[in-house]
């Protein structure tokens, strides 16, 4: 174990204490705004084919519908055929064009199709907003006043419209508000919950607040250091769930540990300066050496350069640290403070006592000991069980639910579905770079680019495509070829097909590829990887040609691809730096390889279950789901796999850290052993329970990925506390005997030989 300045903590206890209430108290104006700060979108990679298809676009081609929203108008009765339901579309884009980040508008009548922006039943139109952006956030942070502006407008009219905001960047700040607001609920929520449950742990009301301030103060701090790092890096929304979570979880499993060994300490005399300064040698110690595994597979998730996984790696690695800084520092001093206070109220604490007696973990210890091989059969069995259906687990985009419906962005979304356009919110963005100085509208290209929009069109997903060749359904080429003969006139005549579509330069140029509102989110990759398919340079006049894909569709998939590249990296990193660090702190080769595969077997049957849920839709209507998602979004198993084994092998150190402990007193496997799992038996159980109702509560939050992870994260410490930690790995280690100390025991080092309880051992026979 790593050696703690013990002494001085306890010497200067209220000097920490005051310093970290200070600094928790200047982190919370930070805090506060750390919502406004964060971003949602991100997925773009650097250098991917999506990436360099929309700079392309935004750069060179500087079409005013780079960014866009898309406002959805639906009357129950009148259609645009009647007087105001025309006029109230008017009014609506002027109001819009006076907005000055609202570069160009299209509605029914202005350069928009009439099949294309009007319902069958004439109830349904929509008005596309181009937006300008200057910085990442500019179009999301633009959604509030798009929708006053709008609200403006539909003030004073007559009953029965319904006017909604949608499109990507309403998405992004719908889904950002979801999250906080999901967020800031549940924390509030789950506080008291938690408090409760720390009460009848610890049977008493002070040592049940200690473990919640360490974690409130552990969030807090990690989002106010979150606000200002967002201010040079982009940092995903998803990072105030993810800090809720390992906040709560972390802190409170790490407040556990060093309570409990605090109050060992005082029931077995030693005054409260001495207790606390054992625990701080003792359990403060474990907890670095646990919080340290925790950090390795954080740090693992910095390797994939996506915004996504860097800022839940980041905010990860400072809730984490934060969470072992005050477990080693804050909270002993306070309990160096505290000394017997705390327990009260004390006649709480005698009624709740047989909740935290030994007495059933040493009788449920010593049954494991009796029966190892029956104990690995069964347990392993059902871990086994459990984990079959990973192996059917498909990578790729849910079917459906990805966006939360019971938002405004989201009620749009359903009326742009109900008359078939509900796919003109996310186009396919296709780019045809020539070489420099050609030109996309001479000639021979306009007969290669007509060939290629339909080779697009003949694919099943795709439902139109618009360029400079297809401006309107049924026009022929000849008429494109007689229009841009002369280009400056054509220029003049079509002045948004060519702001559109066309490059400065004219050796670019673009093709919006609207796929079907039946093909789901995951089918739209498909229909980007059939795109990307199509070999242009063998069509004529494109040989020298480049074809670029981008659109959310393509920046989905490559945003899949580099995942799944990078992931075997990542679990080979996170495997073998865990692995290497606990045969350091235990001197052990067994020790390390049992945990490494045991938290895979929690990570397998966590895995197993969300397929088992989520993506074949047993018992999903439990948790809000609508039915089966059919896939697994490709940040869910890195995510899950990352957090997961950090924080399961919180409970492998918890456990082996008091093993060793009694196993270098008595020198005797079995018996440590089964101390060891009688002393934290009830620690780990009542940490795993806290973490499962922190990471469970966001089973139920409204974003789809945050559900997921919140699934996975609780089936997997439920399992791992359980099946592995307080079954299969106390089996394991009385069927290992002395092998599980090689080949770190040596009988002169120890002082004495080994035994096992059966009987001594000859310390000849021991290995090395």
């Amino acid at each position: 174990m790593i050696p703690l300045p013990a002494n001085f903590i306890v010497r200067w206890r209220w000097p920490i204490v005051v310093a970290w209430a200070c600094f928790a108290a200047l982190m919370v104006p930070f805090a506060r705004e750390v919502q406004q700060r964060l971003q949602v979108g991100g997925q773009n990679l650097p250098n991917s084919e999506s990436t360099r298809a929309e700079t392309l676009v935004r750069d060179r081609i500087g079409t005013p519908f780079a960014n866009f929203v898309v406002v959805a108008v639906r009357h129950d009765s009148l259609t645009l055929d009647d007087a105001p339901f025309a006029a109230y579309v008017d009014s609506l884009t002027t109001a819009l064009d006076r907005l000055p980040f609202v570069l160009q508008t299209l509605n029914w009548r202005r350069g928009g199709s009439v099949t294309r922006f009007r319902s069958a039943d004439g109830k349904i139109t929509f008005v596309i907003a181009g937006l300008r952006q200057a910085r990442d956030n500019d179009p999301t942070s633009e959604v509030p006043q798009l929708r006053e502006a709008v609200r403006e407008t539909e003030a004073g009219l007559p009953p029965g419209f319904e006017t909604h905001v949608t499109g990507s960047p309403a998405f992004d700040y719908d889904t950002r508000t979801v999250v906080a607001e999901d967020s800031e609920s549940l924390e509030r929520h789950l506080i008291p919950l938690t408090w409760l449950l720390l009460i009848v742990a610890f049977g008493a009301v002070v040592a049940a607040l200690v473990p919640v301030a360490v974690g409130f103060i552990a969030i807090t701090v990690t989002l106010g250091v979150i606000a200002m790092i967002s201010v040079y890096m982009p940092m995903s929304i998803f990072v105030l769930n993810i800090t809720t979570m390992m906040g709560l979880g972390v802190g409170i499993d790490y407040s556990l540990l060093v309570l409990t060994r605090f109050r060992e300490e005082m029931e077995s005399g030693s005054d409260r300066h001495a207790a606390a300064a054992t625990t701080i040698r003792t359990a403060s110690a474990a907890v670095i050496t646990s919080g340290a595994t925790v950090m390795v597979g954080l740090g693992a998730l910095l390797i994939v350069p996506l915004s996504e996984t860097r800022s839940v790696g980041i905010s990860g690695l400072i809730v984490v640290a934060t969470s072992i800084a005050l477990s080693i520092s804050f909270l002993p001093a306070i309990l160096a403070i505290l000394g017997k206070r705390i327990d009260w109220p004390r006649g709480l604490a005698s009624k709740l006592a047989r909740f935290r007696s030994e007495v059933g973990w040493n009788r449920y210890a010593l049954g494991i000991s009796k029966h190892p091989v029956r104990a690995v059969i069964i347990s392993g069995a059902v871990i086994l069980t459990l984990a079959a259906p990973s192996y059917w687990l498909r990578i790729g985009m849910p079917v459906a639910g990805w966006f939360p419906k019971d938002t405004d962005a989201g009620r749009g979304l359903a009326i742009l579905e109900q008359m078939g356009q509900g796919a003109a919110l996310t186009p396919v963005k296709v780019v045809v770079e020539l070489p420099a100085g050609e030109n996309a509208i001479d000639l021979d290209r306009l007969r290669g680019l007509r060939m290629l929009t339909d080779s697009i069109r003949a694919l099943p997903r795709v439902h139109e495509v618009r360029s400079m060749v297809d401006l309107r359904p049924g026009i022929p080429l000849y008429w494109y070829i007689q229009q841009y003969a002369d280009t400056a006139r054509a220029r003049a005549r079509l002045p948004d097909a060519f702001k559109s579509f066309l490059s400065r330069d004219g050796a670019a140029t673009a093709i919006d590829v609207f796929l079907r509102d039946s093909v789901t989110l995951d089918g739209s990759l498909e229909a980007v990887r059939e795109i990307r398919g199509i070999a242009i340079r063998r069509l004529p006049t494109l040989d020298r040609a480049a074809l670029l894909v981008g659109g959310f569709a393509a920046s989905s998939l490559d945003f899949r691809d580099e995942l799944l590249r990078r992931f075997p990296l990542l679990v080979v990193l996170v495997l073998g730096a865990t692995g290497l660090m606990l045969a350091i702190v235990f001197r052990s080769l067994l020790v390390p390889i049992k945990a490494v595969l045991m938290n895979s077997l929690s990570v397998a049957a966590a895995f197993g279950l969300t397929v088992l849920v989520f993506q074949w839709g047993v018992g999903g209507s439990l948790i809000g789901l609508e039915g089966p998602t059919k896939a697994i979004f490709v940040l869910v198993p890195v995510l899950v796999f990352a957090l997961v084994f950090g924080l399961s092998m919180d409970y492998e150190v918890f456990l082996m850290a008091r093993i060793k402990e009694e196993f270098d007193a008595s020198h005797d496997n079995e018996a440590a052993t089964t101390a060891g799992l009688a002393a934290t038996g009830a620690t780990i159980t009542s940490a795993a329970l806290i973490m499962i109702l922190v990471f469970g509560a966001f089973v139920y939050a409204r974003v789809l990925a945050v559900k997921l992870i919140g699934f996975g994260l609780a089936v997997a410490v439920l399992l791992d506390a359980t099946l592995i930690r307080m079954v299969m790995v106390p089996a394991v280690m009385h069927l290992a005997g002395r092998f599980n100390w090689w080949p770190g025991y040596r009988r002169k080092g120890a002082g004495g030989s080994y035994r096992r309880a059966s009987g001594g051992v000859d310390d000849t026979s021991l290995p090395g």
